[in-house]
């Protein structure tokens, strides 16, 4: 079985754009919870900077995480958020301990 994937998605939206993005990022968490491979996707919004989301995503495997990138919902937020997002950051990970 290949190693488990762990994704942490760091999203800052544009200061006018705070409440489209998370609207838009709640969106993406019911169908991805149903898609083979999933075994956790947490969405957390920073208490001190409300522009500042951060996705935990844990998945069985690489190419399982890759079928959800390619995922319609995604394509969907990435179109709805286009130019509500000012800095993104993506971590792909392996647990070591």
């Amino acid at each position: 079985m290949p190693d488990p994937l762990t994704i942490v998605a760091d999203i800052h939206a544009k200061p006018d754009k705070i409440e489209l993005v998370r609207t838009e990022l709640l969106k993406l968490i019911p169908p991805t919870r149903d898609e083979a491979g999933f075994v956790q996707y947490d969405l957390h919004q920073d208490n001190d900077d409300p522009a500042h989301f951060l996705f935990f995503e844990n998945w069985e495997s690489r190419e399982l995480w890759q079928t959800h990138v390619e995922a319609p919902h995604i394509a969907a937020y990435k179109a709805a958020t286009e130019t509500a997002i000012e800095r993104f950051s993506l971590y792909e990970m392996t647990r070591i301990g």
